[in-house]
């Protein structure tokens, strides 16, 4: 076989014997750029038409849904944030309230211990006072009665120590005790 037909060994034409020996890039060949304008004008545009009607669009959404989700969870954050801020701000008020009260209840019982300790005081005085008060009259009382035998006994002692010192018998008892009770005077 010869090359002189276009003819490659293996059965094939080959374009380089065709056009005159030389072979040319078809893309730079200047006689086939009216078809490839043309094959690029419909590639564009059913490329632009499948972006504009199938792959825009479906991004679009997707972008839409992502910004909806977004906000969605922002909103979704604030409530949350909300919820736990009026939380905080019900605890610290049932805090505050719980100490108030327990604030309160102590001074009640304060109060209350105070006012039972009073009265017990108060009543041990006065059982107190009331004891003093009888111990003073029974003290009083012997007193009078040994004052009034003071008299007596000093009258007796007064004969005693008379009758040692004169060495005889004892003066009268009326006389002893006259002068006992001048004495006293």
């Amino acid at each position: 076989m010869s090359n002189t037909q276009g003819e490659h060994t293996t059965g094939t034409l080959v374009a380089t014997e065709a056009h005159g020996g030389e072979a040319n890039f078809p893309p730079f060949d200047s006689t086939t750029y009216p078809s490839q304008l043309l094959w690029l004008a419909l590639t564009f545009g059913v490329f632009y038409w499948i972006m504009s009607k199938v792959v825009i669009p479906r991004i679009s959404g997707i972008l839409e849904d992502r910004r909806d989700r977004i906000a969605g969870d922002m909103a979704e954050a604030a409530r949350l944030k909300q919820e736990t801020d009026d939380a905080i701000a019900a605890y610290e008020k049932a805090l505050a309230d719980a100490r108030k009260k327990a604030n309160s209840m102590a001074q009640d019982a304060r109060d209350r211990l105070k006012a039972e300790t009073e009265a017990a005081r108060n009543a041990a005085e006065e059982k107190l006072s009331v004891q003093l008060t009888e111990a003073e009259q029974r003290i009083s009382k012997i007193k009078q009665e040994s004052l009034a035998e003071v008299g007596e006994i000093a009258a007796d002692t007064a004969g005693d120590v008379v009758k040692a010192l004169i060495g005889g018998r004892a003066p009268a008892k009326a006389t002893v005790t006259k002068a006992v009770e001048n004495a006293m005077k």
